[in-house]
């Protein structure tokens, strides 16, 4: 396809995720099934400007004062791939599948790009109902942090302790052009290719063989704050797909035992094919059955009690740009309920002495910090670590800046750290 014609197909799913309110993986995929001619390679440039757009979608609506999709492709050709007017308008030509040309007032806001008086929600690209919310979280920063949100994700990579070593993958992957991540110890990132294209490791006979998992960087400090060690008994309470419990089962070095569960046993479904590839073996999954709690035998008894909880994601929107269109006001509070709730459940699970671990991929105070301060409020037999002695611990010291500002706990943020977003605390229980 003439790269044009991409454009244009990449209009047609944007006009499609405006009617139907969906995801944007489904809108894509459904195109690919009504549009065999498509190479992968088409397929791959489509999404990627789809996803461009939706990045930067409220600059570019700005831009060109306008919300069709159109527009908004118009608008994130030179916000996020800084074409110039020119190149812009030689992609709209309105020959064979090229979009028709741009009209004249189209054309006036282009070479206009004028941006000067928007506000910040626009000049940070998230939605204007959680400007408050921004402001709340990251002061004079939320700007630099939405654009940051806004950007293009790297690849990372977690080399799995049980199989292989860091410098052992890193000669695997060279080809990739991989190289160590800034923090994790088991890290390592690989760039983006041109538009977007990231590398095809399905292929990778080390991703087959389970020696590497894919894990942003953040998340894979999260996991390593934990600091689960050999022996322990630790519980997943919000495992999901197993992401984290298969980092901390290589922390664990596959001694003790690991119990992993989630309140959805739907999400579970991806794990046991992981643990197996990784080759992961003090891993219990406990699936809800009904009513009953499938952990309640482990009340009072765990050393290790990590919460993942279910949040808005505002910290993955690298990867997950329409995920912050398609959130609602509505769902901020019913997350917080949510919290508060999986915060007690893991409560009750703690050994005295035992560590209770709560980490979100949001960058909201009404999701971390206040969540943090109502739970320690009505448990008294709860402290929290400060950051430093939590980094110290972890062997993690070089995390410049992540101590919150607004309480106990760490922020990992996409402007300070080049990460996903993510909140982690430690706290203690004591006696």
């Amino acid at each position: 396809m003439h790269p044009s014609a991409r454009i244009s197909a990449a209009i047609e799913i944007l006009e499609d995720l405006e009617t139907r309110r969906r995801p944007a993986s489904d809108a894509l995929k459904d195109w690919g099934l009504s549009h065999r001619f498509a190479g992968s390679k088409d397929r791959a440039a489509i999404a990627s400007l789809v996803y461009d757009a939706l990045r930067r979608r409220a600059g570019a609506r700005y831009l060109m004062q306008s919300e069709a999709p159109r527009a908004e492709m118009i608008g994130a050709l030179a916000l996020a791939r800084d074409m110039t007017a020119d190149e812009v308008e030689s992609h709209f030509s309105g020959v064979g599948h090229a979009p028709a040309p741009l009209t004249d007032e189209e054309r006036a806001h282009l070479r206009a790009k004028n941006l000067a008086d928007a506000p910040d929600w626009v000049l940070g690209d998230y939605p204007e109902w959680l400007a408050p919310h921004f402001a709340r979280a990251f002061g004079d920063e939320a700007v630099a942090e939405g654009r940051a949100l806004a950007a293009r994700a790297p690849l990372d990579l977690r080399v799995n302790a049980l199989k292989a070593t860091r410098p052992e993958m890193l000669a695997e992957l060279a080809h990739l052009g991989a190289q160590t991540c800034r923090f994790a110890p088991f890290g390592l990132r690989i760039a983006q290719g041109a538009a977007g294209r990231g590398a095809a490791l399905d292929a990778e006979p080390a991703y087959a063989r389970g020696m590497v998992e894919i894990q942003d960087e953040g998340s894979q400090v999260a996991a390593a704050l934990c600091r689960a060690a050999p022996g322990e008994k630790v519980l997943d309470l919000c495992a999901g797909g197993g992401g984290k419990t298969l980092a901390l089962a290589a922390a664990m070095d596959n001694q003790g035992e690991l119990f992993a569960t989630d309140s959805d046993g739907r999400r579970l479904t991806p794990i046991f094919s992981r643990l197996e590839r990784a080759g992961v073996k003090n891993v219990t999954v406990r699936a809800p059955r009904g009513k009953a709690d499938p952990v309640a035998d482990l009340e009072g008894a765990c050393d290790l009690v990590v919460i993942d909880a279910p949040c808005t994601g505002v910290g993955t929107w690298r990867r997950n740009p329409d995920a912050k269109w398609r959130t609602r006001p509505g769902a901020l509070e019913q997350r917080q309920a949510g919290q508060d709730e999986v915060l007690r459940r893991g409560a009750r699970h703690v050994r005295p002495g035992g560590r209770l671990v709560y980490v979100t991929c949001s960058l909201l105070r009404e999701e971390n910090e206040d969540r943090l301060a109502a739970f320690l409020g009505e448990n008294a037999d709860f402290s929290c670590e400060n950051a430093a002695e939590t980094l110290s611990r972890a062997g993690l010291e070089g995390l410049d800046g992540a101590a919150s500002p607004h309480g106990p706990g760490l922020r990992l943020t996409p402007a300070r750290h080049d990460v996903d977003g993510f909140f982690v605390a430690l706290l203690q229980r004591n006696g």
